[in-house]
């Protein structure tokens, strides 16, 4: 018995501890269930209506205090009461939700039973009868599920959901009150499949959504978060919960607006993302689409959290093309694919050789040339062959460690024939010096590819007796050298790349002449993704297809930064309990595995391991007809397009009538998967397919033993193959799952073990044997277990670069948000004028006082406000303070005259011509620039003229902060490529980018500061006075982004995305002009629900 077994026999596993923290909250939901249950249709609403009264009671002392500052921070007051104002509106929001989580745990019994309750009545009854709300008479005007006699509402017990009629016949089992408890309580939920995941989740839901503060659903596709919020909503909307689905709407419209401020609102992680970055491109606060992040239930976490999380969401827009830039890969290719043709033949010549070389008895010689035949081209596919022979994958192994030792010392010796290395557990692929000879050569220059010793060139530069002005030329072409063979060598690098790791109909395909990313681990096509630093680039000039333009970052946030922005999260999955060290190192999120409701009797048999993938297939082919002529349902699940259509050939040799699910056929998805259990039905496959689809068995074919699962390889990921897994044994199904290895499978040369290979070769086995163990998959797992601990370490990296950009985001992010809404934008203008003053200071306090007075009126034309005698006497921080007064008195002054200037005509226009304008354009100017801006005619008018001032002051921050954002993404893109050449210095580049990139966020601060302050202290009114002509008031239009030419995409290999769902389509419910209103009043629906819009 192993130590942890020991452990958990004397403690319990966490499974047991877990379940025994949350019984008692179990006990009093079966405790309070039947007082609830015997309550009439109306007295349950009550009670429901009751629970949010009680929750709007324990809100309302914030809200009012916080309403209250916000008025206040309107207020002409100084700028330390409105810091205070704000820190204290800061606190209060963080002591709200406190206070609502606090009433949250104490209701969750009544919730849940009031939920339970609702679901057994549409179950039971076909209609469910109310008195009508005003609610209810709303509803019946858009949602054909409810319907209004009298004074009564009656909700139907079937609707459409997600294009198809559904007739509800669901209630909760105790299992999932356990699941909802979970998932309240801000952990992870895993449930097998077909235990109800998207049932368990309208519990929490239900709770939470009783605060008005706003519950996302979030799902991984479109198709999924229409039909959920379809199939859940009349629950919810039964209890007067709005609830809505964002992807049904257009971004930055009214409707998606309105979806977010629903009780309830359904989306995909994708749009909520993008929707966050819309917003903070906003100008006005009308424009903004979310509200506060306060809880989140992630459906499908792991692929959301997990395999999404590595790729940034960007919102991009065109930008000047650079056609050299692009036309570097297709100069660069002819020589690459020359290189790479010159590797191939060197390695079938070195295969060869080493061929020879161990049938003579020399396997020293033979294993140093089968390890550099590996390190040339492990791909290649005479090599993979030669490896499942008897004893070969051992002496690679042995080779392999033999030269690897001594921080591999002697590697060279294997390594400089050829003219790269590719290392492919790592994904990189490494120039030799015969290589770059090579290409060198090819070109005709033998310098072409080589970088430039920055540090030693510059030292000798630096200690040269040249002119200063000749030493710093010397300088910036060094650095322009550097530049542009760093840009060389990885255009190089990224097409090796493309030609030696990333294969055709296996990792992307080809559809209307452009390069399509293939989902490694559903096989789905993902659309709108590009691989990042120029490797799609390269790829699409391998394939001859046009080389597609650079775009300009705008925004972007990956979704592990942008999860954690929710005061809580949740998420459920059937596959987490593998990831639980990475979900609480990352998001602090806790799984729990929660009991099945029916024991689970699907029979997982061991991994069958064959030599060659050859003997494995034919084998699979055996067992599937051997299976069907059992009458019996088999999915088969594959890693890749290739695969699948080998199988599918095969199949069709042999007459056997299946269908194949892969990138080339995802848009029936859905349809392929839910037929996948019927009698002698194949269904070929990747291994997550129809992930929120469940497989139904009819008695024939559970009386025949229940779906047969065929994996056909092992995925990186032990949760990919849980997931396929999981798809038999349903609701205490019966049902099994076998996996077919062999040791040319892609896991299996890259991390199986020499005991694998060696028991293979001792026991002399045939092509068509199979070894069958229970400590041979264990040790497959283990291989799986190497693979996603390399993975964890890759996305930890990730998100280290990405902290650092979510730190300066949120400070720029906090920022726009406080010019849009103006409430805090005093406060942002004196930390602005302290940090100017500040730098200011510390750069020119060594001067004379008069130098020290030109540098402040060259940089912001205004004077020091003190004089010569202070500015001997005082110290920095004395200086600092009196500059930054004087800065906000110079300020005040400026705006206090643009207001004493304009205010007169302000109110001319309004008394006059007020019903006319809504808003009123006003030219400002500092003397080089010039911008319009929009005020509005009333509130400048009701506030004395000060929101003039207001409004120039936000628009001017806004602007500002846009122009250099934009400007720093770039930067950050750049310096992001650049540090990796740090690495060849023997530094890490995630420290260089975080040290390089805080002085870049410093030296934009700095500026943004600046050309922000400059701008007010010289701002005026170039308004023409003349008597005879009198200036006449222009109607503003107020200017947004335009949206129209941004794209919102993801720039790197991520998985699991999915593209837009071809749905079925649903006609909404259709009311004619003049038709009786759905909603009883007895009105024509043109007068009444339908007025001003029919």
């Amino acid at each position: 018995m192993s130590f942890a077994s020991v452990i958990g026999k004397v403690f319990g596993s966490k499974a047991d501890r877990d379940y025994k923290a949350v019984k008692p909250i179990l006990q009093k939901i079966l405790a309070v269930y039947p007082e609830i249950d015997a309550l009439s249709n109306d007295e349950l609403r009550a009670r429901s209506a009751a629970l949010r009264h009680k929750l709007s009671e324990v809100e309302a002392p914030f809200e009012n205090r916080i309403a209250q500052i916000k008025e206040e921070l309107n207020k002409d007051i100084p700028v330390s009461e409105k810091e205070k104002l704000a820190d204290e509106s800061d606190k209060l929001v963080k002591d709200e939700d406190e206070a609502i989580e606090k009433s949250l745990n104490e209701m969750l019994p009544e919730a849940f039973a009031i939920m339970k309750s609702t679901a057994r009545r549409f179950k039971e009854n076909e209609s469910v009868v109310v008195t009508a709300t005003q609610f209810d008479k709303d509803l019946s005007v858009s949602h054909d599920f409810v319907t209004i006699d009298g004074d009564n509402a009656i909700y139907h017990n079937h609707w459409v959901a997600g294009g198809n009629e559904i007739t509800w016949d669901m209630v909760h089992y105790d299992v999932q009150l356990i699941g909802g408890i979970a998932l309240h309580q801000g952990k992870i939920a895993e449930m097998a499949t077909g235990e109800g995941k998207t049932l368990v989740a309208t519990l929490p839901v239900f709770l939470n959504a009783l605060a008005g503060k706003g519950v996302h659903m979030v799902t991984v596709n479109d198709y999924l978060s229409k039909r959920d919020s379809e199939w859940m909503g009349p629950l919810y909307m039964f209890h007067g919960l709005s609830v809505d689905c964002i992807d049904k709407h257009q971004p930055n419209s009214d409707a998606r607006r309105k979806a977010y401020n629903c009780d309830i609102t359904f989306g995909t992680n994708n749009e909520f993302g993008f929707d966050y970055l819309r917003d903070n491109m906003a100008v006005v606060q009308e424009d903004l689409v979310q509200r506060k992040h306060h809880y989140a239930i992630v459906d499908e976490v792991d692929s959301v959290l997990i395999d999404d999380a590595r790729t940034p969401l960007i919102i991009s827009g065109p930008i000047q093309r650079n056609d050299a830039d692009e036309a570097q890969f297709m100069e660069f290719k002819p020589f690459v694919e020359k290189l790479y043709q010159a590797q191939r033949t060197l390695v079938n010549q070195v295969l060869n050789e080493a061929r020879k070389k161990i049938a003579e008895g020399d396997e020293n010689e033979g294993g140093k040339l089968l390890l550099r035949a590996h390190k040339g081209l492990p791909k290649y596919a005479p090599l993979i062959k030669f490896l499942s022979e008897p004893g070969m994958k051992v002496l690679l192994q042995k080779a392999e460690n033999y030269y690897m030792q001594d921080n591999e010392r002697e590697m060279p010796v294997v390594t400089d024939p050829l003219y790269f290395v590719i290392n492919e557990q790592l994904h990189s692929v490494d120039m030799t010096d015969k290589g770059h000879e090579v290409l060198a050569s090819a070109v005709g220059n033998d310098d072409f590819f080589v970088l430039p010793d920055v540090g030693s060139q510059t030292a000798e530069i630096e200690h040269s007796d040249l002119p200063l002005q000749e030493k710093q030329q010397k300088k910036d072409a060094l650095m322009s050298e550097f530049s542009l063979k760093s840009e060389r060598v990885h255009t190089v690098i990224q097409l090796l790349k493309a030609y030696t790791m990333f294969e055709k109909d296996v990792d992307y395909v080809i559809m209307d002449g452009q390069v399509k990313i293939v989902d490694e681990s559903t096989g789905r096509i993902m659309e709108g993704r590009r691989w990042s630093d120029g490797l799609h680039q390269a790829v699409e000039a391998k394939e001859n297809v046009k080389v597609e333009g650079a775009t300009q970052t705008f925004a972007t946030i990956t979704l592990q930064n942008y999860f954690r922005m929710y005061h809580k999260l949740a998420g459920m999955t059937g596959t987490a309990e593998t990831e639980a060290g990475e979900f609480w190192s990352i998001y602090k999120l806790d799984v729990m595995v929660i009991p099945t409701n029916r024991p689970v009797i699907r029979d997982d048999q061991n991994d069958l391991i064959y030599k060659t993938k050859k003997a494995k297939y034919n084998a699979v082919i055996e067992r599937i007809v051997k299976l069907t002529s059992e009458g019996r349902p088999v999915l088969v699940g594959t890693t890749d397009v290739e695969t699948s259509e080998l199988l599918s050939r095969m199949l069709r040799m042999r007459g056997i009538r299946h269908n194949v699910l892969n990138a080339k056929e995802h848009a029936r998805e859905a349809e392929i998967v839910a037929q996948a259990g019927q009698s002698s039905t194949v269904t070929i496959a990747t291994n997550m397919a129809g992930r929120g689809t469940d497989i139904k068995l009819s008695p024939e074919v559970k009386a025949a033993g229940g779906l047969a699962i065929i994996g056909t390889e092992r995925h990186d990921s032990r949760r990919v193959d849980r997931q396929l897994r999981g798809r038999a044994g349903r609701q205490g199904d019966p049902g099994s799952s076998t996996f077919y290895l062999s040791l040319e499978d892609k896991l299996m040369r890259l991390f199986g073990s020499e005991r694998i290979a060696g028991m293979v070769d001792r026991l002399g086995m045939a092509d068509d044997e199979a070894l069958e163990n229970n400590m041979l998959s264990k040790a497959v797992e283990n291989a799986q277990r190497k693979v996603e601990e390399n993975n964890f370490g890759i996305r930890k990296r990730l998100l280290e670069y990405d902290d650092v950009m979510n730190y300066q985001r949120e400070a720029i992010y906090a920022r726009r948000r406080n010019a849009i809404s103006g409430d805090k934008i005093e406060i942002d203008l004196r930390n602005m004028m302290l940090d100017a003053a500040t730098l200011f200071v510390e750069k020119n306090r060594h001067l004379p006082f008069e130098d020290f007075e030109v540098a402040l009126m060259a940089m912001y034309s205004i004077d020091t406000g003190f004089d010569a005698a202070f500015y001997e006497k005082a110290k920095r921080e004395e200086l600092e303070d009196r500059l930054t007064e004087h800065m906000m008195e110079v300020y005040k002054r400026r705006m206090d005259t643009l207001v004493e200037k304009l205010y007169p005509i302000v109110k001319e226009v309004y008394e006059k011509q007020g019903k006319l304008y809504q808003n009123i354009a006003i030219p400002v100017s500092d003397g080089i620039k010039q911008i319009g801006l929009s005020v509005n005619l009333e509130k400048a008018y009701n506030s004395d003229g000060r929101e003039i001032a207001k409004t120039l002051s936000k628009n001017i921050i806004l602007y500002q902060i846009d122009e250099h954002w934009k400007e720093h993404l770039r930067e950050m893109d750049d310096l992001k490529q650049s540090v990796q050449n740090a690495s060849y210095e023997q530094k890490d580049p995630v420290v260089v980018y975080k040290l390089e990139s805080y002085n870049l966020f410093a030296s934009m601060l700095e500026t943004l500061n600046k050309d922000v302050l400059s701008f007010l202290f010289k701002a005026y009114v170039p308004l023409r006075e003349t008597p005879d002509q009198p200036q006449r008031p222009q109607r503003a239009v107020q200017q947004s982004p335009d949206m129209s030419k941004m794209q919102a995409g993801r720039s790197d290999l991520a998985t699991n995305a999915e593209q837009k769902a071809r749905t079925p389509i649903k006609v909404d419910k259709t009311i004619g002009r003049n038709d009786p209103c759905p909603c009883g009043s007895g009105k024509k629906y043109k007068n009444c629900h339908g007025k001003g819009l029919v």
